[in-house]
């Protein structure tokens, strides 16, 4: 990104992350939005702010969630345990967020889930979703090992989860935007495994 956009990036939130608006956990695969003006970049980031981006992933999860479509509202903040990982706690403490879950297709032993974030925190759907004891396929945090024999048998070493859907109004010409990422190849297979 650098390289391509030769200095063309936001300088909000200096050097270390020129034009970096938002982030997806490290192997979760799918869309991001990158600003190329600072003014961009203060649009960008009021619409993050105030959670009027559109954000859709689709996870594999363990088990078939009950009901079938839901709504996940529980704070996170990090572990006292384990400072690498997010727990749900009571509030006040921790950060409010909001996921809305819904199956797409039952597998074997797992489900195809799209989930909206309504909020948008660290590790929000894997927390969220193993909170209600669905975790992500593949989670090497969060997964608890479910289904570990298929992953294992397909060389599938990250959490199963993709942003596919991005959408946004455009901070300069307030064109309203909506970008689709496809499922990527390694999660398609495992979808192909477990429906068999």
């Amino acid at each position: 990104l650098l390289h391509h956009c030769a200095g063309h990036l936001s300088g909000i939130g200096g050097v270390a992350r020129p034009g970096i608006v938002h982030r997806i956990d490290k192997d979760t695969s799918g869309l991001l939005v990158v600003a190329r003006t600072d003014r961009a970049h203060a649009g960008l980031a009021a619409q993050f702010a105030d959670h009027s981006i559109q954000r859709r992933y689709r996870a594999v999860v363990a088990g078939l969630p009950a009901p079938p479509a839901g709504r996940i509202e529980a704070n996170l903040a990090r572990s006292d345990a384990n400072r690498q990982k997010v727990a749900v706690v009571h509030a006040p403490k921790g950060r409010h967020a909001i996921t809305h879950y819904r199956v797409l297709e039952p597998l074997q032993k797992a489900a195809l889930v799209e989930c909206r974030l309504e909020t948008g925190r660290t590790h929000q759907v894997r927390v969220h979703m193993a909170h209600i004891g669905h975790p992500l396929l593949g989670d090497p945090v969060y997964g608890q090992g479910r289904l570990a024999e298929v992953c294992r048998e397909l060389g599938f070493r990250r959490q199963a989860l993709h942003a596919t859907v991005l959408g946004f109004r455009h901070p300069v010409t307030k064109e309203e935007l909506s970008f689709e990422s496809p499922v990527p190849e390694d999660i398609q297979n495992l979808l192909t495994r477990l429906r068999v």
